[in-house]
């Protein structure tokens, strides 16, 4: 049976790994493992040990923190943050709006901002 940190932890390496664009093979191969145990991890069905976390995390471009963020038990802010990761849509949403240049980006904000207001 899945832990509920370790399901949490490998949303967050899947997330990570979908936004900068890198496929499960290209992390395996920078990591020195099958892809098919980058697929446990990321389903929450393997667990990752400290130092595998620590070369995902290296490869990945982030600190072993980011996994854990959003992590807080019983948090209703926790359980829909983790629902959001979960979602391609947002995911692919986020990633194409920091493929936009930043000052374009910032009007894009601004007026994603004022449309949510009006609703």
């Amino acid at each position: 049976m899945k832990h509920p940190v370790d399901a949490h932890v490998g949303k967050r390496v899947r997330h990570r790994r979908w936004m900068i664009g890198m496929t499960q093979q290209q992390l395996a191969d920078k990591v020195g493992i099958k892809f098919q145990q980058i697929q446990k991890y990321e389903t929450g069905m393997n667990r990752i040990s400290a130092s595998r976390l620590w070369d995902i995390a290296d490869s990945l471009g982030v600190t072993i923190a980011f996994f854990f963020e959003g992590l807080a038990e019983g948090s209703q802010v926790a359980q829909a943050g983790v629902d959001m990761m979960a979602d391609k849509e947002a995911l692919e949403l986020v990633r194409s709006y920091y493929a936009i240049p930043e000052a374009q980006r910032r009007r894009l904000f601004d007026l994603a901002r004022v449309l949510s207001e009006a609703a």
